[in-house]
């Protein structure tokens, strides 16, 4: 099941973010969410503005944002996004537990939208995977605010 996170669910949520910590570094992704990211007031702005997603199976086992409307980080791409039309922004999946975390989440996200763009880190070998393997394009190089450079992806579902 896929619903909106609560804010009593935050302490649960920092955790599969901790799991989700090891999973990356375990695959060679030293750099990306250091420094306590996503720190707490992150989390909490999330859920306050219905954007925190978890994904559950008895137990929350995953979690991830669903950005409405433009994302500021995207308006400069060194390369060439396929689409200026409007779209959603998938942001900080993370997950503790179980197979097929992102089937499960790309699915649910593309029957509501038709236009998907996301980032990741270079050294984020899984997640360009998965990114791959489900139709994502990708488009170039954006920077986030400090910036650090992130890969950037578009889905636009074909009709």
């Amino acid at each position: 099941m896929i619903r909106k996170a609560k804010i009593e669910e935050l302490e649960e949520i920092k955790e599969i973010f901790e799991e989700a910590k090891k999973i990356m570094r375990q695959d060679g992704n030293m750099l990306q969410w250091n420094d306590g990211y996503p720190q707490d007031e992150v989390l909490i702005s999330d859920i306050d503005k219905g954007q925190l997603y978890v994904i559950e199976d008895g137990e929350i086992n995953a979690c991830f944002v669903l950005q409405l409307g433009e994302d500021p980080t995207y308006k400069v791409i060194d390369g060439k996004w396929q689409s200026d039309s409007p779209y959603i922004t998938i942001h900080r999946i993370a997950k503790r537990s179980g197979k097929h975390i992102f089937d499960q989440m790309f699915s649910y996200v593309k029957e509501r939208y038709d236009h998907i763009r996301i980032d990741t880190h270079k050294d984020n070998k899984i997640m360009q995977h998965l990114l791959a393997i489900h139709g994502f394009k990708y488009c170039g190089i954006i920077y986030l605010l400090d910036g650090d450079p992130r890969l950037a992806y578009e889905y636009i579902k074909r009709y």
